[in-house]
Protein backbone atom coordinates (compact mmCIF):
# COMPACT_ATOMS: atom_id res chain seq x y z
CA UNK A 1 0.00 0.00 0.00
CA UNK A 2 1.44 3.50 -1.04
CA UNK A 3 2.45 6.02 1.59
CA UNK A 4 -1.35 8.71 0.52
CA UNK A 5 -3.23 5.15 0.11
CA UNK A 6 -2.16 4.59 3.71
CA UNK A 7 -2.94 8.23 4.87
CA UNK A 8 -6.53 7.82 3.29
CA UNK A 9 -7.22 4.33 5.15
CA UNK A 10 -6.26 6.38 8.37
CA UNK A 11 -8.49 8.96 8.20
CA UNK A 12 -11.12 6.52 7.54
CA UNK A 13 -10.24 4.67 10.84
CA UNK A 14 -10.04 7.52 12.62
CA UNK A 15 -13.88 8.61 12.18
CA UNK A 16 -14.89 4.75 12.50
CA UNK A 17 -12.58 4.01 16.09
CA UNK A 18 -14.35 7.68 17.39
CA UNK A 19 -17.99 6.31 16.20
CA UNK A 20 -17.50 2.83 17.67
CA UNK A 21 -15.83 4.40 21.35
CA UNK A 22 -19.33 7.12 21.67
CA UNK A 23 -21.43 3.95 21.07
CA UNK A 24 -19.68 2.09 23.78
CA UNK A 25 -19.92 4.95 26.43
CA UNK A 26 -23.94 5.58 25.59
CA UNK A 27 -24.25 1.37 25.63
CA UNK A 28 -26.32 1.51 28.77
CA UNK A 29 -24.46 -0.84 31.61
CA UNK A 30 -26.39 -4.43 32.00
CA UNK A 31 -26.09 -5.88 35.69
CA UNK A 32 -25.58 -9.27 34.56
CA UNK A 33 -26.94 -12.40 36.18
CA UNK A 34 -27.65 -12.82 39.66
CA UNK A 35 -24.52 -14.94 41.66
CA UNK A 36 -25.20 -16.77 45.05
CA UNK A 37 -21.99 -15.62 46.94
CA UNK A 38 -22.40 -17.49 50.17
CA UNK A 39 -25.19 -19.48 52.17
CA UNK A 40 -25.07 -20.46 55.73
CA UNK A 41 -27.67 -23.66 56.88
CA UNK A 42 -28.52 -23.88 60.37
CA UNK A 43 -31.41 -26.93 61.94
CA UNK A 44 -33.94 -25.08 63.60
CA UNK A 45 -35.67 -26.73 66.52
CA UNK A 46 -39.19 -27.69 64.24
CA UNK A 47 -36.67 -29.54 61.82
CA UNK A 48 -36.90 -27.08 58.73
CA UNK A 49 -33.49 -25.78 57.62
CA UNK A 50 -33.05 -21.95 57.93
CA UNK A 51 -30.94 -20.41 54.79
CA UNK A 52 -28.84 -17.44 55.24
CA UNK A 53 -28.30 -16.71 51.16
CA UNK A 54 -25.73 -13.28 50.08
CA UNK A 55 -26.25 -12.64 46.55
CA UNK A 56 -24.36 -9.80 44.17
CA UNK A 57 -25.98 -8.43 41.44
CA UNK A 58 -25.48 -4.88 40.18
CA UNK A 59 -29.28 -3.68 40.92
CA UNK A 60 -30.25 -1.06 38.65
CA UNK A 61 -33.56 -0.34 39.93
CA UNK A 62 -37.15 -1.79 39.49
CA UNK A 63 -36.42 -2.14 35.77
CA UNK A 64 -33.58 -4.69 36.62
CA UNK A 65 -32.73 -6.45 40.32
CA UNK A 66 -32.94 -9.74 41.58
CA UNK A 67 -36.29 -10.77 42.28
CA UNK A 68 -35.90 -14.01 44.36
CA UNK A 69 -33.36 -16.74 45.65
CA UNK A 70 -34.59 -20.62 45.39
CA UNK A 71 -33.40 -23.84 47.05
CA UNK A 72 -33.64 -26.95 45.27
CA UNK A 73 -33.39 -30.95 45.91
CA UNK A 74 -30.39 -33.20 43.72
CA UNK A 75 -33.39 -33.33 40.45
CA UNK A 76 -34.31 -29.47 40.49
CA UNK A 77 -37.55 -29.65 42.07
CA UNK A 78 -37.68 -26.67 43.83
CA UNK A 79 -38.16 -26.58 47.79
CA UNK A 80 -38.28 -23.48 48.53
CA UNK A 81 -38.66 -19.50 47.15
CA UNK A 82 -37.79 -15.90 48.71
CA UNK A 83 -38.95 -13.27 46.68
CA UNK A 84 -37.15 -10.08 47.15
CA UNK A 85 -39.67 -7.58 46.29
CA UNK A 86 -37.18 -4.39 45.91
CA UNK A 87 -34.05 -3.84 44.07
CA UNK A 88 -30.81 -3.34 46.50
CA UNK A 89 -28.98 -0.90 44.70
CA UNK A 90 -27.30 0.31 47.46
CA UNK A 91 -26.71 -2.81 49.17
CA UNK A 92 -24.39 -5.17 47.54
CA UNK A 93 -23.85 -7.77 48.17
CA UNK A 94 -27.13 -8.49 50.76
CA UNK A 95 -28.33 -11.27 52.45
CA UNK A 96 -31.44 -12.30 53.53
CA UNK A 97 -32.97 -15.28 54.92
CA UNK A 98 -36.03 -19.08 54.75
CA UNK A 99 -36.84 -21.54 56.21
CA UNK A 100 -37.24 -24.38 54.58
CA UNK A 101 -39.08 -27.83 55.38
CA UNK A 102 -36.69 -30.53 52.83
CA UNK A 103 -38.04 -33.89 53.09
CA UNK A 104 -36.12 -36.33 54.75
CA UNK A 105 -33.46 -38.05 52.80
CA UNK A 106 -31.92 -35.01 50.88
CA UNK A 107 -28.26 -34.63 52.15
CA UNK A 108 -27.53 -31.35 50.27
CA UNK A 109 -29.63 -28.56 48.09
CA UNK A 110 -28.90 -26.24 45.40
CA UNK A 111 -29.29 -22.78 46.03
CA UNK A 112 -29.68 -20.37 42.82
CA UNK A 113 -30.77 -17.00 42.54
CA UNK A 114 -33.21 -15.15 39.64
CA UNK A 115 -33.24 -11.34 38.21
CA UNK A 116 -36.16 -9.50 36.00
CA UNK A 117 -34.01 -9.47 32.77
CA UNK A 118 -31.95 -12.70 32.86
CA UNK A 119 -33.41 -14.93 34.86
CA UNK A 120 -31.51 -17.96 36.22
CA UNK A 121 -28.14 -18.08 34.95
CA UNK A 122 -25.66 -16.57 37.73
CA UNK A 123 -23.25 -18.65 40.01
CA UNK A 124 -25.15 -21.31 41.81
CA UNK A 125 -24.12 -23.22 45.00
CA UNK A 126 -24.52 -26.66 46.42
CA UNK A 127 -24.38 -26.97 50.38
CA UNK A 128 -24.79 -29.62 52.65
CA UNK A 129 -27.19 -30.19 55.04
CA UNK A 130 -26.50 -30.22 58.37
CA UNK A 131 -27.70 -33.61 60.24
CA UNK A 132 -30.89 -33.71 61.87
Amino acid sequence: MSAPEMAGARRGFLPALWLATLIGLAWPASAGEADVEAVEVTLQADGAYSFDVTIRHDDEGWSHYADRFEVLDASGAVLGTRTLFHPHVDEQPFTRSLAVAIPDGIESVVVRAHDLVHGIGGREMTVALPAR
